[in-house]
């Protein structure tokens, strides 16, 4: 590799460090094994588990759960997201079709219940042709794509929007959460 002072270029290159795992490589590989060395307190940082998961490095994790995302959406090319979120007990108009079939058989409450439940049928099919109207469009600006629709991965109304994505040929985006118990 040239260096910029070589060829007059006053731009920096891609790479001014090592990779993470050449970097470790390096504290490891020649190094003597010793009681020193075996200690915990030797291994870098990044490697370090116990190290990562103290209570006084949580805000590092936080921002290293909001870092990754954006570099996977840069890595992806994604600009822009149309986030669409929402109940997760909202039936398909299939299956509200299905549920309304065997009311008959339920008591009033029951019936109400149901009833309730399958005239909000409508909102997962707004869902999807509103994620399948976007996604026909695929925006793309300066080599990145606009408006890619992204749901929480869920049921109902987060399927809805993949699905309409997915049928408008688009790739869409389901996020995940990890919730305490």
């Amino acid at each position: 590799m040239t260096s910029a002072a070589d060829d007059g270029d006053k731009t920096l290159s891609d790479h001014r460090f090592y990779h993470a795992d050449a970097e470790a490589d390096f504290a490891e590989v020649g190094g003597a094994d010793t009681p020193q060395t075996r200690h915990p307190a030797y291994r870098l940082a990044f490697r370090d588990q116990d190290f990562l998961l103290r209570e006084e490095l949580r805000p590092v994790r936080f921002q290293l759960e909001l870092l990754k995302p954006e570099m996977l959406l840069d890595e992806a090319r994604v600009g822009s997201t149309l986030v669409m979120y929402g109940s997760a007990r909202i039936p398909t108009p299939e299956a509200a079709e299905t549920m309304l079939r065997g009311v008959g058989a339920l008591d009033d409450e029951a019936r109400t219940v149901v009833e309730k439940l399958a005239g909000k049928a409508k909102y997962y099919a707004e869902a999807y042709n509103l994620a399948r109207m976007v996604s026909e469009k695929g925006i793309v600006e300066d080599g990145m794509r606009q408006f890619v629709i992204t749901s929480g991965g869920g049921p109902s109304i987060m399927e809805a929007a993949n699905r309409g994505a997915s049928d408008a040929g688009a790739e869409s985006i389901g996020l995940n959460i990890v919730l305490p118990h």
